[in-house]
């Protein structure tokens, strides 16, 4: 069973950063594609980085230069590096896996395991 676990969330000052991680278990096949998606209070879930097979990236305009996703495939763990954190970035932050392999995913529908996500809170 694959479970997707997410860690290092937390309260940080506009300008700051902060680092999630995901640990997966349970997915033998480490060339899937992975992402990051977000939701704030109120809003619906929104895509913020993804990263393919072949570890070719694409992020969201709204973190363009100031998120970098990135994969360790021996640790199977997938991170997101926040720096330049804004007030707009609050939300609560999921990861998730596809079965597919190939360039990144972007939408919801592509993805076929999710974590409980970890909450990120930025003040301004």
């Amino acid at each position: 069973q694959v479970q997707l676990v997410e860690s290092g969330g937390g309260s940080v000052q506009a300008g700051g950063s902060l680092r999630v991680s995901c640990a997966v278990s349970g997915y033998t096949d480490r060339s899937y594609c992975m992402g990051w998606f977000r939701q704030a209070p109120g809003k619906g879930r929104e895509w913020v980085a993804g990263i393919g097979s072949e570890r070719g990236t694409t992020y969201a305009d709204s973190v363009k230069g100031r998120f970098t996703i990135s994969k360790d495939n021996a640790k199977n763990t997938l991170s997101l590096q926040m720096n330049s954190l804004k007030p707009e970035d609050t939300a609560m932050y999921y990861c998730a896996a596809s079965r597919s392999l190939g360039v990144p995913r972007l939408r919801a529908v592509e993805f076929d395991y999710w974590g409980h996500g970890t909450q990120v809170t930025v003040s301004s």
